[in-house]
């Protein structure tokens, strides 16, 4: 796996294709929490990640923002809880793939899971109306005898323990606090979680969640965690 950083909690995940005659498998590009136009840490232009899925943990704007022009412009597969996967096909997705906590789909390079996530999910309409969209989650994803999980916007929760039975390679994790766990609770996690690696995410976008990233990696490194602090544009090998 490649992993590229954003900013926020948006990624990049670049799966190699597998070319042996006996497993092969195809090559497949992800972006997770697809926040890129307007993203303060650096504005990228959509039509420059190329992919084949988007997935969504919820329908805050920061979490959506680029979903449909991502589908649209390179017929990706929009992922999310099934409110909001109805919702985006109704806005002319590509293609909308809809899944609940706890469910999953095997692809042919590997497997999507949803995971449960505390958080909320409401989209804000013109007009401010508001309208709910189901269930938050995050994502773990396996491919390659690789895994990574994508925590969304969420608390502390113990069944944490349950989504790092398997193993993990990679752990993104939110720190911003005031709406997502904080460094404190996000290093209880990785004790939860056990991945070989942790990189944070959800911190410094606004005022309300400015965090200092390095000071969690001293704090998770003395409790036995190896974190990986990504600048914005970042791409590192998993």
């Amino acid at each position: 796996m490649r992993l590229t950083f954003f900013g926020h909690s948006c990624f990049l995940i670049e799966i190699d294709a597998v070319s042996d005659v006996a497993s092969a498998k195809p090559g497949v590009r992800l972006v997770l929490d697809p926040y890129l136009k307007d993203n303060p840490h650096g504005r990228v232009d959509p039509a420059r990640v190329p992919c084949d899925y988007v997935l969504c943990t919820h329908a805050h704007e920061d979490h959506i923002a680029d979903a449909l022009n991502l589908s649209r412009l390179h017929g990706a597969t929009i992922v999310a809880p099934y409110e909001l996967a109805e919702y985006f096909a109704e806005q002319g997705a590509a293609k909308a793939l809809d899944l609940m906590p706890g469910g999953g789909v095997n692809l042919p390079w590997g497997r999507i899971q949803m995971t449960p996530a505390i958080h909320s999910s409401a989209l804000e309409l013109p007009g401010g109306e508001s309208k709910f969209m189901g269930a938050p989650c995050g994502y773990l994803i396996t491919a390659g005898g690789q895994s990574l999980y994508h925590a969304g916007d969420t608390a502390l929760f113990g069944d944490m323990k349950f989504i790092g039975r398997g193993g993990l390679d990679v752990a993104l994790l939110p720190i911003g606090d005031r709406y997502t766990m904080g460094s404190a609770d996000a290093v209880e996690a990785l004790n939860l979680l056990r991945p070989k690696l942790a990189v944070p995410m959800h911190y410094d976008t606004q005022e309300k969640i400015r965090q200092n990233p390095h000071a969690f990696a001293k704090s998770a490194l003395a409790a036995g965690h190896t974190v990986r602090v990504m600048g914005a544009g970042e791409t590192i090998e998993v």
